[in-house]
């Protein structure tokens, strides 16, 4: 049979990653003269060399050479469900496992592994594999005469267990003691090349942040989406192996087999142009800087000295170090040593302040009742956490105050695991980038002249606006707006408690952003420590962490829109004055649209959201209106908020009747920062994730016409809906039409995403499976997803960007201007619905503007058309960061594959 493409391309892979581990293992052998090491070295190249003779007898040769001389020609196993089909069918179902004859020939094998059968069912015991005969026994058994009939015979197995009745995923491979260890040096070699990679990348945004004006809060959500791919990669690849094999102490032992202080030396392969490839000299790589040795040692370090004192200061040895931290130190003029030791300071530091500030709220409040600190279960899910610390970093500062409460002495290292150091060594990256110093595996310490002009909380700041620069913009003028409407409204239907549940959700919300982001509470007076870095700056936790406040900008943002989509469906406001400024436009009252504003905006982010199945009327406004608010009679009450400050039961939006749009980051947030997780109908249709999916699913090719049909998932129907033809989605032309295809790498990574499915599209872009992203290191899925990530916060679809406090505030001011300007004429159908006879009206608001819409008084008509037309706001009054008119998206476009040098591989 011929052998498919797709079976051939991972036979090559595999040799490929095996003969990587070979070289690497070649490097030990050289350098330590272990006996082990080369024994194992030996085991496994004969292994790769049993591959490669199977893999050139099954045709690899040939098709390899196909393969370099231009693009694989078509498979004819082509449809993903045929390939599965090869590749998980039952090829055991005519064999007899137990056969005495293959048990002999088994015997005589000298490979590292043999095949078993263990079978996946609960209600029966696995069957144990017999010792096989060895030595004398195996020759006195091949001699012996035969014996009868039923010891001669295999009895037959029973109902339930014939070999076509054994799931394919009950067929393992037995490993012994020293291909556990090659697979395992395997599996920490590609976790550590993946995080020195995914290092790299998120230095460089960090550095965007700091020269370029980057939104922290971009990077903050690229650097959570960092942390979990180590996580996930940790997971996916330990969960073969034996417990305790998890650990970062583990991971690096295995590294460097027990030696730290080893060094590796990497040789590139250069192709350019014309000219035949060559290889760079050797160079040497910190190996030590590479394994983030220096931050989990610096983590250690400060759990043990946290746990000797208990009392959230350093020891006084340890104080003599960290005393000397000097924020202003001129790193370009500063040798290795005293830059390591100028960031180790730095860590620890701020490791101390991160602790006290997570744990001040059970100190303070004395939650624990006298009871030791290390009894207390510091996670953030927990119910002592009955307020929130900070943002950003709540589950990685309860997982240090764990390890910190612990009481000594306690051996904690076998519960840092990778990604926990990844997450740390970020951090520190953060704030080292800021200050003009860079680590890179091949290049080693680059340096530059420090952001002058940069300051950690410069996003947190307009965020915020505490000083009313930008009055409709901020969020906390915005809170403080709509809550004193929000009173007004009480009075105005005399009922003190129409508003109570959501006013105390803003209180809440607005608590939360005064006192856990920007800066943490005010602990004067109070039994916690003061700052590490009070001699310079009080609030350094914040000041000198890129990191924490862009996570925890990306945190708030999540929040804000939350809240905000449970205030917009709780009141009709927004809905009204859309709806009004729509009839006012179609009837030709208001002249000519009102492009760019407010209400624009919002029927362009929130289509759905305001008129049925998505069609702007142009006729019956007063039944569209009716259609979409009384879907669901309009209610008065906002769901409780937990103590957190947090809407559990609208994390998702699973309870809003309207506004059920997710922003980019809202959706990520939901999915754990894991964008394989993040569905189709979360996504915006111009985003570029969905265009990058819409190239991986598959699609069959009619025969006899040779026109491309697209499976039928949520999001391809989506596209049809907007007009999208099967032919123009298959042919990856929505993928190439966008700003994308200025990233060669981007555009290779779309070539070979349809390898499996055989189908050649226009600039041999094929297509696969759908949210897979396989074919996408981590790397480049992260530069994917921070276009949509930058739209999201700062670009043109800016739903996490928008203030919708102060925006509900301008239609709430708006409608309050059309009563005053109404109330003075007096207006008779103004004088109906608020008439002194109409107390008992509860939505007054609603029933003036249903009334109006609906045609019955021209004059109020008139009187509203010109207090819209008045309203000269746009929409960028209402952005916290108003409109991004700099370079920088471009910037991305053309530099964001940029790095300090080759991805370095030990």
């Amino acid at each position: 049979n011929s052998v498919p493409h797709a079976i051939l391309g991972l036979f090559k892979s595999v040799i490929q990653a095996r003969t990587s581990q070979f070289e690497a293992y070649s490097q030990l052998v050289v350098k330590q003269s272990d006996p082990d090491i080369e024994r194992s070295n030996a085991s496994h190249k004969h292994f790769i060399d049993a591959l490669s003779e199977a893999f050139n007898a099954l045709g690899g040769t040939e098709w390899d050479e196909k393969q370099r001389a231009g693009p694989a020609s078509t498979d004819p196993i082509s449809d993903q469900h045929d390939l599965d089909q090869l590749l998980f069918a039952n090829r055991f179902a005519t064999l007899n496992v137990d056969d005495e004859s293959d048990r002999e020939n088994e015997d005589q094998s000298d490979t590292e592994h043999n095949v078993e059968i263990q079978p996946n069912l609960p209600s029966r015991k696995r069957r144990q594999r017999k010792a096989l005969a060895k030595g004398k026994q195996a020759k006195e058994r091949k001699g012996a005469t035969k014996k009868t009939n039923n010891q001669r015979q295999q009895p037959p197995l029973p109902e339930g267990r014939s070999p076509e009745s054994i799931a394919i995923e009950s067929y393992g491979i037995i490993q012994d003691k020293q291909s556990i260890k090659t697979e395992y040096f395997m599996a920490v070699h590609s976790l550590a090349a993946e995080w020195a990679d995914l290092r790299e990348y998120i230095q460089g945004v960090w550095r965007d942040v700091a020269y370029d004006g980057l939104n922290s809060a971009v990077a903050g959500a690229l650097s959570k989406m960092a942390v979990n791919m180590i996580e996930r990669s940790a997971a996916a690849m330990f969960v073969d192996f034996p417990d305790g094999y998890d650990s970062f102490e583990t991971v690096i032992n295995t590294c460097t087999r027990g030696n730290r202080d080893i060094n590796f030396k990497i040789r590139i392969m250069v192709y350019g142009g014309d000219t035949a490839p060559f290889l760079i000299p050797a160079t040497a790589i910190n190996i030590t800087e590479q394994l983030m040795i220096h931050a989990y040692q610096d983590l250690l370090d400060f759990v043990e000295d946290f746990q000797k004192n208990g009392t959230g200061k350093p020891t006084k040895r340890m104080l003599k170090e960290l005393n000397k931290w000097d924020p202003s130190l001129d790193l370009q003029q500063s040798s290795d040593s005293e830059r390591l030791q100028w960031r180790r300071c730095y860590t620890i530091n701020w490791l101390y302040d991160l602790v006290n500030v997570f744990s001040s709220l059970v100190v303070q409040r004395k939650v624990i009742h006298g009871k030791q600190h290390e009894s207390v279960d510091w996670t953030t899910a927990t119910s002592w956490g009955n307020g929130r610390c900070l943002y950003g970093l709540g589950e990685f500062a309860s997982f240090v105050t764990q390890l910190a409460m612990q009481k000594p002495p306690s051996d904690i290292r076998h519960k840092v695991l990778p990604h926990h150091v990844f997450q740390l060594q970020c951090i520190v990256d953060s704030f080292a980038t800021s200050r003009g110093w860079t680590v890179n595996g091949l290049n080693g310490h680059i340096l530059m002249k420090p952001a002058h002009e940069f300051r950690s909380r410069r996003d947190i700041d307009r965020f915020l606006d505490r000083d009313h620069k930008r009055p409709l913009a901020g969020i906390l003028l915005g809170t403080d707006l709509l809550n004193r409407y929000y009173r007004q409204d009480d009075i105005l239907h005399d009922d003190p408690s129409r508003n109570e549940a959501v006013e105390a959700m803003l209180d809440s919300l607005k608590a939360d952003y005064l006192h856990c982001l920007r800066e943490s509470k005010d602990m004067r007076g109070s039994s916690i420590p003061p700052s590490r870095f009070s001699a310079t700056n009080p609030n350094g936790l914040w000041e000198y962490s890129p990191f924490l406040c862009g996570a925890g900008l990306a945190e708030a943002l999540v929040d804000a829109y939350r809240y905000s989509m449970v205030a917009l469906d709780q009141f009709p406001e927004a809905i009204l004055l859309v709806h009004l400024h729509n009839m006012l436009v179609q009837t030709g009252r208001i002249p000519r649209p009102v492009t760019g504003t407010l209400y624009t905006a919002f029927e362009e982010l929130f289509l759905i959201a305001f008129y049925p199945e998505c069609k702007v009327p142009t006729t019956n406004f007063g039944a569209a209106l009716q259609a979409r608010v009384v879907e669901a009679s309009p209610r008065r009450s906002a769901p409780r908020h937990s103590g957190r400050g947090t809407l559990d039961d609208v994390m998702r939006l699973s309870t809003t009747r309207f506004f059920k749009n997710k922003s980019f980051l809202l959706a990520c947030e939901v999915a754990g920062w894991n964008i394989d997780r993040v569905p189709d109908s979360d996504l915006n249709l111009e985003s570029f994730l969905v265009r990058y999916r819409i190239c991986e699913t598959k699609h069959t090719v009619d025969p006899v016409t040779g026109l491309r049909r697209m499976e039928d998932t949520a999001l391809v129907n989506r596209m049809r809906a907007r007009g999208y033809s099967d032919e123009y989605l298959a042919s990856g032309r929505l993928f190439q039409s966008s700003r994308c295809n200025a990233d060669q790498r981007l555009r290779e990574a779309l070539k070979k995403a349809g390898s499996r499915a055989g189908y050649i599209a226009v600039d041999s872009v094929k297509t696969t499976s759908i949210q897979s992203h396989a074919y996408l290191t981590g790397r480049d899925l992260l530069h994917l997803v921070r276009r949509d990530i930058y739209e999201d916060v700062c670009g043109m679809v800016p739903l996490s960007a928008l203030n919708y406090m102060g925006a509900m505030a301008w239609c709430i001011h708006q409608l309050g201007r059309m009563e005053i300007e109404l109330d003075k004429i007096p207006n008779p159908l103004y004088m109906h619905v608020y008439g002194t006879r109409q107390k008992s009206r509860k939505q007054k608001r609603f029933d003036l503007v249903r009334l109006a819409v609906h045609g019955q008084d021209e004059e109020c008509l008139r009187v509203m058309a010109r207090e819209l037309q008045d309203d000269r706001s746009g929409l960028h009054n209402f952005l916290y960061w108003g409109l991004d008119t700099s370079p920088l998206l471009e910037k991305i476009e053309k530099d964001g594959w940029r790095s300090n040098g080759p991805c370095t591989v030990m």
